[in-house]
């Protein structure tokens, strides 16, 4: 394969791709803000929510100190959820100012870093998609396992 110098090949951004990023960024910006109030209701959730359980948990009998670790489980694992969240969030919302600026100031420097910032997401949620899968196949292992031994 052939190894492309983009910048000796004359390759720009045309109107209609700056068109096309500016109404990336404005979406990203809007995804980005509504993220980041999710991940801050998550977060508060993450100390609502072992209350409402020990609700549930004193209707079914479970010991006391089943109850307070499942409480403090799931604190935990609310705030790891936030902070997840936090992170996709963050990198869209650099991408998008980012853009903006590169696209109203003709930054050359922005404009990189936009870019820069949108490999990141995509890189963040790739690497989150692998760790999933890898999960889903332990748990299927695991599941397929247990229903062998039975």
């Amino acid at each position: 394969m052939d190894n492309l110098d983009l910048l000796n090949n004359d390759l720009q951004v045309s109107p209609l791709s700056q068109n096309f990023l500016s109404e990336a960024a404005k979406w990203g910006k809007f995804l980005s803000v509504v993220g980041f109030i999710f991940c801050g209701f998550l977060a508060i959730a993450a100390f609502f929510m072992p209350a409402v359980y020990s609700r549930f948990s004193a209707l079914s009998q479970l010991p006391e100190s089943a109850s307070g670790a499942a409480a403090t489980a799931i604190t935990v694992i609310y705030l790891v959820f936030a902070a997840l969240l936090f992170f996709p969030c963050l990198y869209l919302n650099k991408f998008s100012n980012k853009m903006k600026v590169a696209l109203t100031a003709v930054s050359q420097e922005n404009f990189e870093d936009s870019f820069k910032n949108l490999k990141s997401l995509l890189k963040f949620y790739g690497i989150f998609i692998i760790v999933m899968l890898s999960f889903y196949v332990l748990a299927f292992i695991i599941g397929m396992l247990g229903a062998a031994m039975r």
